[in-house]
């Protein structure tokens, strides 16, 4: 006999609100038969894979444009949509709502997450901001998912309206700044935040409430386990977690930041834990560079200034240099003051992570995940 965990479902209580979004005839298709489930980012974003055993893939050429395929059994979602639907009291009387598309792992979670539980789904990911305002509130949205660069476009949409019916926002896939989610509880006035710090490799490794400590994303999700290894004097080491969450391995490419050890997974991630289990991460260990002799993180210049005002998206790059190892260069999407910026840098991290050069763009190019490309940044600087 199959187990309820061994193969994704379609309730028969889902409507599909959306029924005209790329790929999602696939999707309920291959829920509804049992089919394997692989999402990309092209025209056709999902592809139907009969299989004896159900699988689900998703594949993405990633912010550093390495192409890799990761393969996860149904099991290890399935179990943390029954964790959700544990702890924040879903059920088919919710209506489910992302703002990306099915080639994303985000939006994906959300929909099959849906079809599982019998909740109502509302694919806007097609949709400009405007449009996607008028949607989340003739639909009645009371769930939503979204990565904080499509929140903030949102918001600068959304002027004085405000949308009652949500009552439960998961952001993923970047650090939501101290203005944007101030902005958001003045839209979602009735709605708790959360934060899912994690990746397409992880799924879930913390949950951060609003009372979780500046700077941390959180402790860690039930049934996962996080430690830190091979620590420096700031209590900054690599990142492993154990997590029945955890995809199964690479279909198709890899990763040498990717590793296993004793049943625990590390994917290159580096933080530091304090006493109470609070997790602070620092970037990516293939993003980590050297300036002056001092290990600097690019995600961590972008998180100080994310909080200056005027700014709406903010990428660091960096780029060999003879003398210091690496500069540092940061590109911005808004309006900011430069000297603020770099003044901000030099007060929160220290001179050595002060950015050379700061520009202002007017839009920063972003991959289908809903993150900066920085391949195209760093060609985008080079033709300035």
């Amino acid at each position: 006999m199959t187990n309820s965990h061994d193969r994704f479902q379609l309730s028969p209580e889902t409507r599909v609100l959306t029924p005209d979004v790329k790929g999602l005839s696939e999707l309920l298709l291959a829920l509804r038969e049992g089919h394997s489930i692989l999402a990309r980012p092209n025209d056709t974003p999902i592809e139907i894979r009969p299989e004896p055993v159900q699988w689900l893939y998703c594949q993405s050429s990633g912010s550093t444009g390495f192409a890799k395929t990761i393969r996860r059994t149904p099991h290890s979602w399935i179990s943390s949509f029954e964790m959700d639907r544990e702890i924040f009291a879903l059920s088919s009387g919710d209506v489910y709502a992302s703002l990306g598309n099915l080639s994303h792992s985000l939006t994906l979670f959300a929909a099959v997450a849906a079809c599982h539980i019998g909740a109502d789904l509302a694919m806007l990911g097609g949709s400009g901001p405007r449009r996607q305002l008028e949607q989340l509130e003739a639909l009645g949205v009371t769930v939503l998912y979204a990565t904080p660069a499509q929140l903030r476009l949102l918001l600068r949409a959304s002027e004085e309206k405000y949308l009652p019916h949500v009552r439960l926002l998961f952001s993923s896939g970047g650090k939501l700044d101290d203005e944007t989610r101030s902005n958001l509880m003045h839209l979602l006035p009735h709605c708790d935040i959360h934060e899912i710090f994690g990746a397409t490799e992880t799924s879930y490794m913390t949950l951060a409430d609003p009372d979780a400590p500046a700077g941390s994303v959180g402790k860690a999700y039930p049934s996962v386990e996080i430690k830190v290894t091979d620590a420096d004097t700031n209590g900054v080491g690599e990142i492993w977690i154990r997590s029945p969450f955890v995809f199964d391995g690479y279909a198709e490419g890899h990763s040498a930041e990717t590793r296993w050890e004793g049943g625990w997974l590390s994917i290159g991630e580096m933080g530091r834990l304090d006493t109470f289990g609070n997790l602070y991460p620092k970037g990516r260990r293939n993003r980590m560079v050297t300036v002056a002799d001092k290990n600097v993180f690019p995600e961590e210049i972008e998180a100080v200034l994310m909080r200056a005002e005027g700014v709406e998206m903010a990428v660091a790059l960096s780029f060999p240099d003879e003398l210091r190892g690496h500069q540092i260069l940061a590109v911005v999407q808004g309006s900011a003051d430069l000297n603020a910026l770099r003044h901000l840098c030099r007060t929160e991290i220290g001179g050595h992570a002060v950015p050379r050069e700061v520009r202002i763009v007017e839009t920063i190019p972003m991959l289908a995940a809903g993150k900066p490309d920085l391949q195209t940044l760093k060609r985008m600087w080079d033709a300035f």
